[in-house]
């Protein structure tokens, strides 16, 4: 039985994380569910630790002190995941911006057409974002072509955020050596993932602005990602993402 887990991180999600927890659990496949929460002091936690009980097979929290970022919070939880068995791990925000129904669809990219990492892509035929302001589309989508032009990776939404893992991808990086926590980690998973030789595959979805709870985008997360891919291709000259005897898969 193929075993699947979402690995959402939180931080002052009280709003939100119910709903999406019940709707993932909803779905016409499997799936099981890890929240990392970085000590919510709206109480998310807590929401979680009561929903245990009614999904105590299927419903795992990681409680963390502090803020400590996305990336951290994501490599704990890909580690987690690799201890438990699961073949495939995917990355998912709490707060509805992303469709839990697309879920299915990056799962089948994965299982079903071989891809290695699955990324759900706003900027490929048939992706959209809806309720943005004009300032922020133009913001993103010029992030993704700079990100382009400066890693040459093939993947017009570089900074996109809800993805699948196979297993094997995340065997095979370092995650060592993975050193960005905020939006600058989604670039640099995906350029080692790329950098390995792994298949990536992108897969249209409409990336929805939250309605409920509050942004965590700053003006901090904005320049470690601009200089963040500066950093990854100067460092990736001298170092490999692969761990020690790791095979590079071959597309």
């Amino acid at each position: 039985m193929v075993k699947r887990v979402v690995i959402i991180p939180t931080y002052n999600e009280k709003e939100n994380i119910a709903r999406i927890i019940e709707a993932v659990f909803g779905l016409s496949k499997s799936f099981h569910i890890l929240v990392v929460d970085d000590g919510s002091p709206d109480g998310t936690a807590g929401i979680v630790e009561d929903l245990r009980n009614k999904y105590p097979r299927s419903l795992f929290l990681m409680e963390r002190e502090g803020k400590l970022g996305l990336g951290t919070a994501y490599i704990a939880g890909f580690r987690w995941g690799l201890e438990q068995g699961y073949d495939y791990l995917f990355e998912m925000d709490a707060d509805f911006s992303h469709n839990p129904a697309d879920l299915v669809r990056l799962s089948e990219a994965c299982e079903e057409r071989g891809a290695d990492l699955a990324v759900g892509s706003r900027y490929v035929r048939g992706g959209s974002v809806k309720n943005w302001p004009w300032d922020r589309i133009f913001l993103s989508y010029g992030a993704s072509l700079y990100v382009r032009a400066m890693t040459w990776m093939p993947i017009k939404d570089p900074t996109a955020g809800f993805i699948c893992y196979a297993r094997r991808v995340l065997e095979g990086i370092d995650l060592e050596k993975i050193r960005f926590v905020g939006y600058a980690f989604q670039i640099e998973m995906k350029f080692a993932a790329y950098s390995l030789g792994y298949q990536l595959e992108e897969v249209p979805i409409t990336f929805v602005d939250r309605v409920e709870g509050t942004s965590k985008m700053n003006t901090s997360i904005v320049s470690e990602a601009i200089l963040g891919v500066l950093q990854m291709r100067w460092q990736s000259f001298f170092n490999s993402y692969a761990l020690t005897g790791a095979v590079k898969k071959v597309k």
